[in-house]
């Protein structure tokens, strides 16, 4: 297929067992690399893990594999034997490989739980490319990826999806399937791609469905462990063979609402949280399709980056977490001054510096923010006082307000901010004055709901949630679990926030819960969908501090 379209029915079928006669159709390996190969056979497959591309650009992107006998070995090393391994890798402009267009053999080290990184350029911009690995005669499933356009390009209109929160334990990744049968062009995944709890240490109402390996992440091996875990389900590996994704992290990749050198409880004594967020990164390195350039140095890592789509859009991907002041009155909503103070900073000044300099140069159509936490105001009182929660944008007030009026100052042409985090669908309008409900309208926000964090969930009356009530600016609620695909192209972005109705079983479908259009140069939200609100039980009945309630607790879950 040369045309650019995947067919998840064929991927499923690659995913659980490699093509039959792939490996005669693979030339011979170089004669050292098929030496060490006879120097040990795998006893099984090791492409248990799937694989993955990221970070594309208008030349190249990265390809990505990890090799594993035994996903959720307690040593976190996947089963493999302590030696390395020759990876080949193809990359070819269709599926079944007739015209390979680049080949090459990368290593797979213990040192780094057998991962491999390949890092692609001086292919063609703006097309679909198919890759697969080989070690010994073990090949793995087919993924399908692509080049950005030329920069001075717009490209054909863009098919962006985005996600948040799949907690293993809550649900099956059923979402990640239905993702993958849009045939996205770029999948961006927003924070929480794994947790970090042991067994039934955050449980939903009625129970867990399935279950996590191994002890709370803590060390490196415990890491590991978790990505693998997470990483040998078949419908996540489906999703990131379907397209490149570009990620960033928020608190459960190390620890919940965790903050720079902060743990979440810093009253509790943890000598060795420096050396937790040092495993944690290096895991995350090794179980995703990033650049060289976010190699871990120690307790540091290089995440926030751009994306450039040619001239239609660029993605500013943020870190919330490594550079953030602390929460300055605890991570629940509450009413505090230190989410006043200019001094603080959700993402560091040398980061909001990038950004805002990011804005001054850009010269795309659409400028997108991809970032983790609640951007806009979001006020849960209808009395004088504001109370927000300290672990979102709105504990750091100063910091927003410097971004947005960056943007504004920089004459963005469509600035939009892309959220995940809260475990439930949103759409709201930004501001400069959030109290002022007449002032001018600056930007966007689209926040996607969970993968599975939350479990099934439930639908509901968006009209009915005192939140938008309370803040007008905010237009749209839904408390079931999905993701949000959206086409971009020179006019409008548009956004269907797709929900499913359970988690709890696999296999559920997707369907158009809202959709909301962005226009250029207008920027606000137009709902030009709505899906009738059909209760299983009374939403409305319940009272607004009860909705609130539950709103928060969705939200700020803390074990």
């Amino acid at each position: 297929m040369s045309d650019g379209r995947f067919s998840v029915n064929r991927r499923s079928f690659l995913v659980t067992g490699a093509a039959v006669g792939a490996v005669a159709a693979w030339p011979a390996a170089a004669s050292a690399s098929a030496a060490a190969s006879r120097s040990a056979k795998l006893p099984s497959d090791p492409f248990t893990l799937g694989v993955a591309s990221g970070d594309p650009d208008h030349e190249g992107f990265v390809l990505w594999t990890r090799l594993a006998l035994a996903p959720v070995a307690e040593d976190g090393l996947g089963g493999m034997p302590d030696r390395t391994y020759p990876v080949h890798w193809e990359v070819a402009t269709d599926e079944r490989f007739r015209r390979v267009v680049r080949r090459g053999t990368a290593t797979a080290r213990p040192s780094s739980a057998h991962s491999v990184h390949v890092e692609l350029d001086d292919l063609a911009p703006d097309r679909h490319y198919w890759y697969r690995f080989r070690v010994e005669n073990h090949v793995s499933p087919v993924g399908r990826t692509r080049t950005t356009p030329e920069p001075d390009s717009y490209g054909s209109a863009l098919a962006m999806a985005f996600v948040s929160c799949s907690q293993f334990e809550h649900g099956y990744f059923s979402a990640y399937r239905r993702l993958a049968e849009e045939e996205p062009d770029l999948i961006l995944h927003l924070g929480d791609y794994q947790y970090e709890y042991t067994k039934g240490g955050y449980t939903i109402p009625g129970g867990n469905v399935r279950h996590h390996d191994g002890p709370e992440t803590e060390t490196l091996a415990n890491y590991r462990q978790r990505h693998g875990q997470y990483k040998a389900d078949v419908d996540l590996q489906v999703a990131h063979a379907a397209a490149p994704w570009a990620v960033v992290w928020d608190d459960h990749e190390v620890d919940n609402n965790w903050a720079d050198e902060v743990p979440e409880r810093p009253e509790v004594p943890q000598p060795n949280f420096l050396a937790r967020r040092a495993a944690a990164f290096q895991a995350y390195y090794e179980n995703m399709p990033l650049r060289r350039t976010s190699v871990p140095r120690g307790i540091d890592m290089q995440l926030y980056r751009r994306i450039r789509w040619g001239k239609m859009a660029n993605f500013h991907m943020l870190d919330t977490r490594q550079f953030r002041d602390d929460q300055g009155c605890g991570d629940g909503y509450r009413d505090c001054p230190a989410a006043i103070d200019p001094n603080r900073s959700i993402t560091g000044h040398e980061q909001e510096r990038w950004l805002i300099d990011g804005f001054r140069r850009s010269r795309a159509r659409w400028d997108v923010l991809g970032q983790q936490v609640f951007f806009a105001q979001r006020d849960n009182n209808a009395g004088p006082a504001k109370i927000t929660s300290q672990d979102s944008w709105d504990g750091y007030v100063a910091s927003r307000e410097r971004i947005t009026k960056g943007w504004v100052d920089a004459r963005v042409r469509n600035p939009v901010v892309l959220t995940g985090d809260v475990h439930a669908h949103w759409a709201s309008e930004l501001k400069l004055d959030y109290d002022d409900p007449t002032s001018k309208t600056v930007g966007a926000e689209l926040v996607a709901s969970s993968i599975t964090t939350g479990g099934n969930g439930t639908d509901s009356d968006p009209a009915s949630h005192p939140f938008l009530g309370i803040n007008p600016h905010l237009k749209f609620y839904n408390n079931q679990r999905g993701y949000v695909m959206t086409r971009i192209d020179r006019d409008e972005m548009k956004a269907d926030f797709k929900v499913l109705a359970q988690v709890s079983t696999p296999g559920a479908e997707s369907y158009i819960k809202a959709t909301y259009v962005i226009e250029d140069q207008v920027p606000g939200l137009n709902q030009t969908y709505l899906r009738p609100y059909q209760p299983v039980a009374t939403f409305a009945a319940k009272s607004d501090e009860q909705i609130i309630k539950e709103t928060v607790e969705q939200e700020n879950y803390r074990p």
